[in-house]
């Protein structure tokens, strides 16, 4: 129960600067403003960008409409790159925040009964969560932190951030070079497709991630 709690405030705490500022951010990193802000960097608006995806963490940032500016700049392919990159390392600054955090801390913070049901939840469906709430506001940053806290198994968390990360990122950025290109006259993107991909490709994506991880896992030595 106090798991749960944890998550609930977590979840608060990130919902919090969005009612706050939500609205001034979103006017000043939407649409055209967003690519502009961007662009004031120069060589390094890629990397502006990956910066404003991990300040998503503790800011309200409109994650998509910055990775929809990264597509209008560098195209889908780099765009992408850049967008998957800046929410794949969001969620591992929580994840790894979180943890570095300790078993002692967690400990105080869930209790020990709630904190074993934390750590068997998240092996047995944390990576079903991380990959498929990628594409969610704030869900995903109190996911990454819970998932910390209760000590998820890297090797587990990170192929399942990637498994949600990438997708998100690349539809985002293709929808926003698709756009772009309707503002020079050519065809527009479709933001209904831009979801459905992020939401839909982790379900393909993480079973896949899972055959491998299973195939490289060193095999058991016989108890004989």
């Amino acid at each position: 129960m106090r798991l749960v709690v944890i998550f609930l405030v977590l979840a608060l705490l990130f919902a919090v600067p969005f009612l706050v500022w939500g609205g001034e951010f979103t006017a000043a990193l939407s649409g055209q403003a967003a690519v502009a802000a961007l662009a004031r960097h120069g060589a390094w608006a890629g990397a502006a960008g990956i910066g404003l995806l991990v300040a998503d963490l503790f800011l309200p940032i409109p994650a998509t409409a910055v990775m929809a500016a990264l597509g209008i700049l560098y195209g889908p392919l780099l765009g992408g790159t850049y967008s998957a990159l800046g929410s794949f390392l969001a969620g591992a600054v929580g994840y790894g925040a979180a943890r570095l955090a300790g078993r002692r801390a967690a400990v105080f913070l869930a209790g020990e009964r709630d904190l074993a049901r934390g750590e068997r939840f998240f092996e047995r469906y944390g990576g079903w969560a991380v990959a498929l709430a990628r594409w969610l506001p704030i869900l995903p940053e109190a996911l990454a932190c819970l998932a910390g806290l209760a000590r998820m198994p890297a090797r587990r968390f990170f192929p399942a951030l990637a498994c949600g990360s990438i997708p998100l990122g690349f539809a985002c950025a293709a929808l926003g070079a698709a756009t772009g290109r309707a503002g020079e006259g050519g065809g527009g993107g479709s933001p209904m497709l831009a979801v459905v991909l992020a939401a839909l490709l982790p379900l393909a994506l993480w079973p896949l991630a899972q055959l491998l991880l299973r195939r490289s896992e060193p095999p058991k030595a016989n108890d004989e």
